[in-house]
């Protein structure tokens, strides 16, 4: 499905996108406790010095997992949705698992490094974050 750029669907804001992160961060914080609820009643064993790292990692993975499968089945998660946003590859079609696992990293990697990852789209010349140009893929304005 190819998507021409108009009005409808052209990038939005900066803040229309860093707000819809806003509220995708409290989405993904429900199912990040709701999972972590699960990891503590399956394992019991608080004192091995493996639980922490495997707790993380299960976290990690459980946010991906959530994230890319919303990315690659239909472009949005229940924020964009709320917001009116798709994300898309640059060539205007649905985006792979391969690029929706790639936008996951390197969104981790440039929120990580005090957010400097977002405040990239600031300077971009198409004001795209930091992850979005460097797995290929862009947000852009659905519906109205």
């Amino acid at each position: 499905m190819n998507y021409p750029k108009t009005i409808e669907n052209s990038t939005p804001g900066f803040w229309r996108r860093f707000l819809s992160m806003m509220y995708e961060m409290f989405l993904l914080l429900a199912v990040l406790f709701i999972a972590g609820l699960i990891f503590h009643l399956i394992f019991y064993d608080k004192d091995s010095p493996y639980f922490m790292i495997a707790f993380q990692l299960y976290l990690v993975c459980v946010a991906g997992i959530d994230l890319i499968w919303f990315w690659t089945h239909g472009g949005q998660t229940l924020a964009m949705q709320t917001w009116k946003l798709q994300v898309i590859s640059v060539d205007g079609k649905k985006i792979s698992i391969r690029q929706g696992i790639a936008r996951y990293l390197f969104a981790i990697a440039s929120i990580s490094f005090f957010g400097c990852g977002i405040l990239w789209a600031l300077f971009d010349r198409d004001h795209q974050f930091l992850h979005d140009r460097l797995a290929g893929t862009k947000i852009i304005n659905v519906g109205g």
